[in-house]
């Protein structure tokens, strides 16, 4: 009896720790999604405000907005394009290591610019702002970069396996249709033929032999032999009974 108390209160114990770590996993989740969730949120605000103040404020202001929102479009889609090829390319992981360092370049120019939006002085607004804007453009320009490269290596090997698939199904089909080359005409037949027609009724008694060759196919022919197709194989693929082959109506339905 006690050892039966002692197993079940083991296998409670078990119990409980695993709902306390699921529950756990579950708490951290959904903090995650919450996360990620706010700060999609934040993100789109300022890039909504960010619209609206390049085409509400002109001047300097204006194009402060501007350099930040292009910094931001280009940033975030070059890590997106580069994050999602990573598992099927390895040898992204370079350029994701590069595109991190250039990604510390791009907060602090966005920082920077951030600080410009709320300078009361538009003469060091204007000062400021070409030096800014050259960064930006680099920065921008090395990013645009990485994506298009991983864009056009992706697009490289997705034709380079189309084509070789394309090749491998055409020796395919050729091997399907290996009647097209074993039914080709050998050479000499014809004239074999011609020697054959052109010669004389009774020499060597051609004649009584053609008659009984003859005489012997009309007997197999009464006889109900079938005639030997073209193609000796099988018809598995019918005898497979695959979804989309019809049923054989019988003979006694209309």
């Amino acid at each position: 009896m006690d050892a039966a108390a002692a197993i079940f209160a083991v296998i409670f114990a078990i119990l409980v720790a695993f709902a306390v770590i699921a529950a756990v996993r579950t708490v951290r989740a959904v903090k995650r999604g919450v996360d990620r969730t706010v700060t999609q949120a934040r993100r789109t605000v300022e890039d909504t405000r960010l619209k609206a103040r390049q085409y509400v404020q002109p001047g300097p202001g204006g194009e402060v907005a501007q350099l930040r929102l292009s910094l931001r479009t280009s940033m975030r889609a070059t890590q997106d394009v580069l994050r999602a090829a990573l598992p099927e390319d390895a040898s992204l992981s370079e350029s994701l290591a590069l595109f991190e360092r250039l990604s510390a370049h791009a907060h602090e120019i966005d920082e920077d610019l951030r600080k410009l939006e709320t300078e009361p002085d538009k003469g060091r607004v204007a000062a400021r702002l070409p030096e800014l804007r050259e960064r930006t453009e680099r920065v921008t320009h090395s990013a645009d970069s990485l994506r298009w490269a991983a864009q056009d290596r992706a697009r490289q090997f997705a034709d380079d396996d189309l084509s070789a698939l394309s090749e491998q199904i055409r020796m395919e089909t050729g091997a399907l249709r290996h009647w097209e080359t074993e039914t080709e005409p050998v050479a000499g037949t014809g004239a074999a033929a011609a020697s054959g027609a052109g010669a004389k009724p009774g020499a060597s008694g051609g004649a009584p032999k053609a008659s009984g060759e003859a005489s012997a196919q009309a007997g197999a022919a009464d006889a109900g032999e079938p005639e030997r197709a073209a193609i000796t194989g099988r018809d598995t693929w019918r005898q497979a009974g695959y979804s989309w082959q019809k049923a054989k109506r019988p003979e006694s339905t209309a």
